[in-house]
């Protein structure tokens, strides 16, 4: 289900955008600061309903205008599907094939991105929320079950937190324990069994970029010795005092391991961008064994912070995936990609076919 088309105005530098598509592999060449990055900022708000950049909706918004507008035609068969997201200072709507959607979800089941920027070392780096988010965007497209499960979980935990943050009476304030144990011990299954599904793929990838044996371990929020409930009954009076639960799949993390050791320890910072770009890779391809042909990855300056010889086993791994790419770069010779189905050239803010 390839990108076909999109239109973008109003989007950060972007005043108006509109551009033809090819189903396999899109080039976006430019010098620095000529708009790139948000070209591919606005494809991966297409299809996640947020920035990869930013948290702030005015952010995005062109200087001087109310909104900006990103609107994509997704083909499968002979069947379009219009996505579009329309974003303004106080909020964003999500209209798929022309009705109202309720979330994001409704976005990623037709366009899911993935994106490989400069900044993806960070999921080694930073906390695990990070971590958390990209776990759960891939078993959002493996597990049915997934979005019903984490909503519960969720929905349990913030009952249960504002329970203790009122000063309800301790009995009223877990009520909530055996909704918020239930769904966590689901949700955290299906996490630790994504991992596992995961775990082949980035092995051989891993070997193939880094020539490392690189693994994962999930740690799922709690003691693995013990059942959720139970640890929530421990920790109750904790949870009471902060106003806070401590225990569950909310505090879960992903340890990335190289050689039997932490990741984070034993990389270098080149070394992290493969380690992270080889996470997101497996991830791409188990997403594709489960829906065929949907898959899109946006790679952002491949060439930042990567010699010659990295960033060609990289881009030779990339091309070998089955999904749609839209690269960026300063240059339009990049080794490994083969020559770009569509190639557009962008400066200040403007887009061109080259």
């Amino acid at each position: 289900m390839p990108l076909v088309g999109l239109q973008v105005e109003h989007f950060r530098c972007l005043e108006k955008v509109e551009l033809t598509l090819d189903p396999r592999y899109n080039l976006f060449v430019g010098r620095n600061a000529s708009g790139k990055t948000s070209l591919l900022e606005s494809l991966f708000f297409l299809g996640r309903g947020r920035s990869f950049r930013s948290r702030k909706l005015d952010r995005l918004i062109q200087h001087g205008h109310p909104e900006f507008r990103v609107v994509g035609r997704v083909q499968h068969d002979a069947r379009v599907t219009v996505l579009g997201v329309r974003g303004t200072r106080t909020g964003t709507e999500i209209r798929v094939g022309g009705a109202p959607a309720d979330s994001a979800a409704d976005l990623a089941s037709h366009f899911p991105p993935q994106i490989i920027d400069p900044e993806i070392h960070k999921l080694l780096e930073e906390g695990p929320s990070r971590r958390r988010r990209f776990l759960d965007w891939g078993v959002f497209h493996v597990e049915p079950s997934f979005m019903p499960t984490w909503q519960r979980y969720h929905r349990a935990l913030r009952q249960r937190n504002a329970g203790f943050r009122q000063g309800v009476a301790e009995a009223l304030a877990t009520v909530w324990d055996a909704e918020l144990a239930s769904a966590g011990e689901a949700l955290s299954e299906l996490r630790a069994r994504y991992v596992q599904l995961l775990s082949p793929g980035l092995s051989a990838i891993g070997q193939r970029l880094l020539g490392l044996e690189v693994g994962l371990a999930y740690h799922r929020g709690w003691p693995a010795d013990e059942p959720l409930l139970q640890s929530l009954a421990r920790g109750q009076e904790r949870d009471q005092r902060y106003g806070v639960t401590h225990a569950g799949p909310h505090r879960a993390d992903v340890v990335v391991r190289v050689d039997g050791h932490a990741a984070k320890e034993r990389v270098s910072r080149g070394q992290q961008k493969l380690l992270a770009s080889a996470l997101t890779l497996a991830q791409v391809v188990l997403q594709d064994q489960v829906a065929p042909g949907r898959s899109a990855l946006l790679l952002d300056d491949p060439a930042a912070e990567l010699d010659g010889a990295n960033l060609e086993r990289l881009l030779a791994a990339v091309h070998e995936l089955p999904v749609q790419l839209f690269v960026t770069s300063l240059r339009p010779d990049l080794p490994g990609l083969g020559a770009p189905g569509r190639m557009f050239h962008v400066e200040h803010g403007s887009v061109r076919p080259g």
